[in-house]
Protein backbone atom coordinates (compact mmCIF):
# COMPACT_ATOMS: atom_id res chain seq x y z
CA UNK A 1 0.00 0.00 0.00
CA UNK A 2 1.33 3.31 -0.51
CA UNK A 3 1.50 5.99 2.03
CA UNK A 4 -1.37 8.16 0.76
CA UNK A 5 -3.24 5.51 1.16
CA UNK A 6 -1.86 4.44 4.78
CA UNK A 7 -2.75 7.85 4.99
CA UNK A 8 -6.54 7.93 4.46
CA UNK A 9 -6.88 4.73 6.33
CA UNK A 10 -6.07 6.59 9.63
CA UNK A 11 -8.03 9.95 8.53
CA UNK A 12 -10.87 7.65 7.96
CA UNK A 13 -10.87 5.76 11.00
CA UNK A 14 -11.09 8.81 12.98
CA UNK A 15 -14.14 10.15 10.48
CA UNK A 16 -12.87 12.38 8.37
CA UNK A 17 -12.53 12.25 4.89
CA UNK A 18 -8.81 12.78 3.56
CA UNK A 19 -8.93 15.88 0.81
CA UNK A 20 -5.34 16.19 -0.07
CA UNK A 21 -1.67 16.27 0.63
CA UNK A 22 0.83 18.21 -0.32
CA UNK A 23 4.68 19.41 0.87
CA UNK A 24 4.80 23.48 0.49
CA UNK A 25 7.55 25.91 2.09
CA UNK A 26 6.89 29.06 4.11
CA UNK A 27 9.57 31.37 5.85
CA UNK A 28 12.27 28.78 5.17
CA UNK A 29 10.13 25.91 6.86
CA UNK A 30 9.15 22.76 5.05
CA UNK A 31 5.24 21.53 5.38
CA UNK A 32 3.79 18.39 5.01
CA UNK A 33 0.04 19.17 4.82
CA UNK A 34 -2.38 16.81 5.43
CA UNK A 35 -6.06 18.60 4.31
CA UNK A 36 -9.09 16.68 5.71
CA UNK A 37 -13.00 17.43 5.54
CA UNK A 38 -14.87 15.80 8.61
CA UNK A 39 -18.00 13.54 8.06
CA UNK A 40 -20.26 16.34 8.16
CA UNK A 41 -18.51 18.44 5.64
CA UNK A 42 -16.91 20.69 8.35
CA UNK A 43 -13.46 20.65 9.93
CA UNK A 44 -12.89 21.56 13.98
CA UNK A 45 -9.22 21.73 15.51
CA UNK A 46 -10.33 18.75 17.72
CA UNK A 47 -10.54 16.72 14.77
CA UNK A 48 -6.59 17.85 13.37
CA UNK A 49 -5.54 17.68 16.42
CA UNK A 50 -6.56 13.93 16.80
CA UNK A 51 -5.22 13.29 13.39
CA UNK A 52 -1.90 14.72 13.69
CA UNK A 53 -1.60 12.21 17.19
CA UNK A 54 -2.78 9.39 14.74
CA UNK A 55 -0.73 10.38 11.93
CA UNK A 56 2.67 11.21 13.54
CA UNK A 57 3.91 7.60 14.40
CA UNK A 58 3.15 6.06 10.87
CA UNK A 59 5.03 9.07 9.61
CA UNK A 60 7.99 8.51 12.49
CA UNK A 61 8.69 5.13 10.71
CA UNK A 62 7.68 5.69 6.54
CA UNK A 63 8.82 9.56 6.51
CA UNK A 64 6.63 11.60 3.25
CA UNK A 65 9.83 13.40 2.62
CA UNK A 66 13.41 13.55 3.46
CA UNK A 67 14.80 16.01 5.84
CA UNK A 68 13.23 17.77 8.61
CA UNK A 69 9.23 18.77 8.14
CA UNK A 70 6.66 19.96 10.14
CA UNK A 71 3.11 17.96 9.77
CA UNK A 72 0.45 20.20 9.52
CA UNK A 73 -3.28 18.70 9.48
CA UNK A 74 -5.38 21.37 8.59
CA UNK A 75 -8.92 22.34 6.72
CA UNK A 76 -8.94 22.45 3.37
CA UNK A 77 -10.76 26.35 3.73
CA UNK A 78 -14.07 26.98 3.18
CA UNK A 79 -13.07 28.81 -0.50
CA UNK A 80 -10.46 26.13 -2.30
CA UNK A 81 -9.44 25.04 -5.55
CA UNK A 82 -10.74 21.66 -7.44
CA UNK A 83 -7.69 20.27 -9.16
CA UNK A 84 -8.17 16.58 -8.66
CA UNK A 85 -11.19 14.30 -9.11
CA UNK A 86 -11.64 13.77 -5.45
CA UNK A 87 -12.06 17.18 -4.71
CA UNK A 88 -15.06 17.40 -7.27
CA UNK A 89 -16.66 14.53 -5.15
CA UNK A 90 -16.05 15.96 -1.92
CA UNK A 91 -17.24 19.37 -2.85
CA UNK A 92 -20.79 18.25 -3.98
CA UNK A 93 -23.51 20.31 -2.16
CA UNK A 94 -21.25 23.25 -1.94
CA UNK A 95 -21.44 25.84 -4.45
CA UNK A 96 -18.72 25.68 -7.17
CA UNK A 97 -17.06 28.42 -10.06
CA UNK A 98 -16.24 27.08 -12.98
CA UNK A 99 -13.84 28.77 -15.52
CA UNK A 100 -13.81 27.18 -18.77
CA UNK A 101 -11.39 26.96 -21.68
CA UNK A 102 -14.43 29.23 -23.28
CA UNK A 103 -13.28 31.97 -20.88
CA UNK A 104 -16.67 31.89 -19.89
CA UNK A 105 -17.44 31.76 -15.64
CA UNK A 106 -20.36 29.73 -14.12
CA UNK A 107 -21.32 29.67 -10.74
CA UNK A 108 -24.08 27.51 -9.30
CA UNK A 109 -24.45 24.67 -6.37
CA UNK A 110 -22.57 21.27 -7.42
CA UNK A 111 -24.47 18.84 -7.87
CA UNK A 112 -23.35 15.65 -9.08
CA UNK A 113 -19.78 14.54 -10.31
CA UNK A 114 -19.51 11.51 -12.09
CA UNK A 115 -15.31 11.37 -12.66
CA UNK A 116 -15.64 13.18 -16.36
CA UNK A 117 -18.53 15.69 -15.97
CA UNK A 118 -19.97 17.97 -13.26
CA UNK A 119 -23.40 18.75 -12.95
CA UNK A 120 -24.48 22.42 -11.31
CA UNK A 121 -27.38 23.62 -10.32
CA UNK A 122 -27.20 27.05 -11.72
CA UNK A 123 -29.35 30.23 -12.29
CA UNK A 124 -30.93 28.53 -15.79
CA UNK A 125 -31.19 25.26 -14.03
CA UNK A 126 -28.98 21.82 -14.19
CA UNK A 127 -26.11 22.12 -16.56
CA UNK A 128 -23.50 19.74 -17.09
CA UNK A 129 -19.61 20.54 -18.05
CA UNK A 130 -17.18 17.88 -19.43
CA UNK A 131 -13.94 17.98 -17.51
CA UNK A 132 -11.85 18.27 -20.33
CA UNK A 133 -13.76 21.73 -20.82
CA UNK A 134 -13.02 23.30 -17.36
CA UNK A 135 -9.92 25.19 -17.26
CA UNK A 136 -10.09 25.82 -13.15
CA UNK A 137 -12.76 25.62 -10.69
CA UNK A 138 -13.14 26.64 -7.32
CA UNK A 139 -15.38 26.38 -4.22
CA UNK A 140 -16.73 30.24 -2.97
CA UNK A 141 -18.73 31.27 0.17
CA UNK A 142 -21.79 33.27 -0.89
CA UNK A 143 -21.87 35.83 2.52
Amino acid sequence: MSLEKDIEAVVESAGAKLYDIGTFNENGETIYRVSIIGEDGKTDIDKCVEITHLLSPLLDVTPPISGEYRLEVSSPGVERKLKKPRHYELSVGENVELKLYSTERVKGKLESFDGKSVTLQTEFGKEQFDLDDISSAKTYFEW
